[in-house]
């Protein structure tokens, strides 16, 4: 796992090794084992790319990056888990192997089969490969998004890397704010791709590749794997004792492929039905005793750090534990917005990264169980939606004025009485639109806002209203497809690349540490999507089908206990000895650092947070890592 950056120039303007190994050292982080760099000609373009190298596949110098072979050259960050039967297959063309590395494989796969070889690697990926002969650039991103990987272009420059803040290092960069970017942040928590915060900067998209033609200087987007194919087929007609005895095959062989290392690996271990399932399998099909990590806190309501012993107890794992104090936290929330070089607002990104520091002082590569939920139904919020948006099928259209004006009185009603009802001003703010949608998908989408859209406009001094988030809206056929199916896979392609991986990735790489994603292996959605959704929810039970592979594995007793999220008491501690950072960053009469807020606005969500109101946390929390990562961002 590495980082790569990258630098392609058309106009007379040579690129050199310094502006490469520049735009390299921010990413020191991500590969702090071995810097590469390599400066080529191709026609009248110039080509730079730049490498940061953690070793985890053949430690040795024949690992280097960027590398080279006939004409190909690529700067790679991931693995290609199935490299060794590739291999096999590549020798009996008649192709020899100077290393053992998999990024080996990925010039010689290109070299034999052209970019279509892509569609043969089980992996996590974002590689740059330039093809001299041909002179084209590949701007690679694997299925699922594990793996990022920006990109910006303009006339003369096409700029990519692994994280943004390498582009700082380039004149060419233009990092004017994207005011509707921005919108979505405060909608969802994350700016989800192919948007960046920066108007001329992209995300390339999960499962896309990018063709640049460097002759003729012109972009071709090509989706080569898309999940919401899955999704839209057909059933599969199979009954539930067959299909959990496929999935734990493809469950087993998909954790076996994410122990392929050169160096220690361990699990992050939470006790949830996610976490245990990867830790059981592996202990028991792997042969060796594996590393599990967890933290937990002193507030029981967020602690469980003793339900993830109970199961490494029983498994036989050797468990680490650590725990996070108030002090701790301090200093990790200083520094995400070095992390996260986009404003980012889930705050179990403290947590996350907590734990990728801990775990990095004992494996270098560690396993987390991101994607059980999307991919089995386990989040609650599926539930509550699909019962939410049955009861609003049920009011008749004539009524929605009538409803409109009842509840803007109970609004009143609720302001005089204490605020007794949780969000209730955003919660009003969306019921015009929930009467008015037509399918569980544009249902969702409203519900899941923290800022409504006349919120925004009341926090932006820019109109946001008529924003239309048309990429949030997969093209899910509704006609195949139950509610539920549809909930999962909207979850698949927009909150999980867009906040869990990107969340894992930058705390595991934070701490120079490989993060991989073994629920997320192409052909375990392939096969889950096409179950019928009972298998997955049926009276009241989420992840049916996992949960009951699970226990073949390990006592439904030692299991079964209320779902926890990955979080943290941050709102008890900002309203203590961290109040500090509110004061700093978001009181408007203290800190100036844009003209982006409408500082009536401000004052009001800070009373309100103040006055223990039900007040929706998430708010403050978002503004607060905006504020910071600005400051961050654009302070010299």
């Amino acid at each position: 796992m590495c980082g790569i950056v990258g630098c392609i120039k058309r106009d007379a303007s040579e690129i050199t090794s310094s502006l490469i190994k520049e735009m390299s050292s921010y990413l020191k982080h991500r590969g702090p084992d071995d810097f590469g760099c390599l400066i080529t000609k191709i026609g009248d373009v110039s080509v730079g790319l730049g490498h940061r190298r953690l070793a985890i596949l053949d430690l040795s110098p024949s690992g280097h990056q960027p590398m080279s072979f006939d004409g190909l050259h690529v700067s790679y960050n991931g693995e290609i888990y199935n490299f060794l039967e590739l291999r096999k297959e590549l020798e009996n063309f008649g192709y020899n192997f100077s290393s053992n590395s998999d990024t080996e494989i990925i010039l010689k796969s290109y070299h034999k089969w052209g970019i279509s070889a892509i569609n043969k690697f089980i992996g996590i990926f974002a590689f740059a490969l330039v093809d001299s002969k041909n002179e084209l650039l590949y701007l690679v991103r694997d299925r699922a998004g594990v793996k990022p990987l920006y990109y910006f272009s303009n006339s003369t420059t096409i700029l990519f890397s692994s994280e943004l803040k390498s582009f700082k290092a380039n004149v060419d960069f233009d990092d004017t704010i994207d005011f509707r970017s921005l919108s979505l942040y405060f909608k969802y928590g994350y700016v989800p791709a192919p948007r960046s915060i920066f108007a001329g900067t992209n995300k390339v998209q999960p499962g896309t590749y990018i063709k640049v033609d460097l002759k003729a200087w012109t972009q071709e987007i090509k989706v080569y794997w898309d999940p919401i194919a899955y999704v839209n087929k057909p059933k599969l007609r199979i009954g539930y004792n067959e299909a959990a005895r496929q999935l734990e095959e493809l469950l087993i062989s998909s954790f076996k492929y994410r122990m392929v290392s050169d160096v220690p690996v361990g699990v992050f271990l939470s006790g949830g039905y996610d976490s245990s399932i990867v830790a059981a399998i592996l202990q028991k099909h792997t042969g060796s005793q594996i590393n599990t990590f967890s933290i937990g806190f002193n507030e029981e309501k967020y602690n469980e750090a003793h339900h993830a012993k109970n199961i490494s107890n029983y498994l036989g794992t050797k468990h680490h534990e650590e725990y996070c104090s108030i002090d701790v936290a301090k200093g990790i929330i200083q520094n995400l917005p070095k992390m996260f070089d986009e404003p980012f607002g889930d705050s179990s990104a403290v947590p996350t990264s907590l734990v990728s520091q801990f775990a990095a002082k004992h494996v270098k590569v560690v396993l987390s169980a991101d994607g059980g939920d999307e991919l089995f139904a386990g989040y609650g919020q599926y539930f509550y939606f699909l019962k939410l948006f049955s009861n609003f099928k049920k009011i008749p259209k004539s009524l929605n004025k009538p409803i409109i004006r009842i509840l803007n009185s109970l609004h009143y009603l609720n302001r005089i009485g204490g605020d007794m009802i949780y969000n209730f001003d955003s919660r009003i703010d969306k019921v015009p639109r929930l009467l008015e949608s037509n399918n569980i998908l544009e249902f969702n989408e409203i519900v899941s806002e923290f800022f409504t859209s006349s919120e925004l406009s009341n926090l932006l001094k820019t109109n946001f209203s008529n924003l239309v988030n048309d990429d949030l809206r997969p093209q899910i056929d509704l006609s195949v497809n139950d509610e539920l199916n549809a909930l999962l896979g909207v979850s698949y392609i927009t909150s999980l690349p867009g906040d869990m991986l990107t969340k894992v990735d930058r705390a595991t790489m934070f701490s120079s540490i490989e993060g991989r994603e073994p629920m997320l292996d192409h052909r375990l959605f392939e096969f889950v999507s096409q179950l019928p959704s009972e298998f997955k929810y049926k009276e009241g039970v989420g992840k049916r089908i996992l949960k009951d592979i699970t226990h073949n594995y390990i006592p439904k007793e030692l299991m079964d206990r209320p779902k926890m999220g990955f979080s943290i008491p941050v709102e008890s501690w900002l309203k203590g000895d961290l109040y500090y950072l509110i004061d700093e960053y978001v009181d408007p009469n203290r800190n100036n650092l844009h003209d982006f807020f409408t500082r009536s606005y401000l004052e009001k969500i800070i009373k309100e947070f103040q006055s223990g109101r039900q007040f929706n946390f998430a708010k403050i929390w978002y503004i607060l890592m905006f504020q910071m990562w600005y400051k961050d961002w654009f302070t010299k």
